[in-house]
């Protein structure tokens, strides 16, 4: 039994410490949503296939114009919550989206599109 002591006492102790870590703010969670910049030209991807695949599944005819924020969650890929700007003719408003996203497997799927909706 004392020589199980020494080894389970570094790995509580370890597992403490890599834990409060995370907890303080120096690592992103898994599951946590954070801030995206709604520039990046993945994210603009991102928002358009949303408005393609919104169009072919409601038959609508918006037109992608640009993300205006968003945030992402990391799961078995990342989850993106976009509110994404649109035309639709010629009025523009605001939708929201999320989009899940596995770049590895080739793999995105629109989960959710809500709109219009006010900021």
């Amino acid at each position: 039994m004392k020589n199980l002591f020494v080894p389970i006492l570094i790995f509580s102790l370890s597992f403490f410490v890599c834990n409060s870590y995370v907890v303080l703010g120096r690592q992103a969670l898994v599951g946590g949503w954070k801030p995206i910049n709604a520039s990046d030209p993945e994210v603009i991807d991102i928002g358009k296939f949303a408005v393609t695949e919104h169009n072919k599944e409601e038959k609508a005819s918006l037109k992608f114009k640009r993300v205006v924020k968003g945030e992402s969650q990391v799961v078995a890929g990342t989850k993106y919550n976009l509110t994404i700007k649109a035309a639709d003719g010629t009025v523009e408003n605001n939708y929201e989206a999320v989009v899940w996203d596995k770049p590895w497997q080739k793999f995105r799927q629109l989960v959710s599109f809500k709109g219009p909706i006010k900021l």
